[in-house]
């Protein structure tokens, strides 16, 4: 099962198109940066674009 649910994001985010854009973008910010928004032992996911998704179903990515 992946977290963050699908499902519970696109309450936060009309369109699944817009969500792979805003996914997208941040996890290159990320990627290029090493930029977070929360320490890294708070997160679930290894990897930049499962952070992401984390981050905007916490509600800290505006759009």
């Amino acid at each position: 099962m992946l977290y963050p649910s699908i499902d519970k994001i696109l309450n936060v985010v009309d369109s699944k198109y817009i969500l792979v854009h805003i996914v997208a973008t941040r996890g290159k910010q990320m990627q290029e940066t090493n930029h977070y928004q929360l320490p890294e032992s708070e997160y679930k996911c290894k990897k930049e674009i499962g952070r992401a998704l984390e981050e905007i179903e916490k509600g800290l990515i505006k759009f």
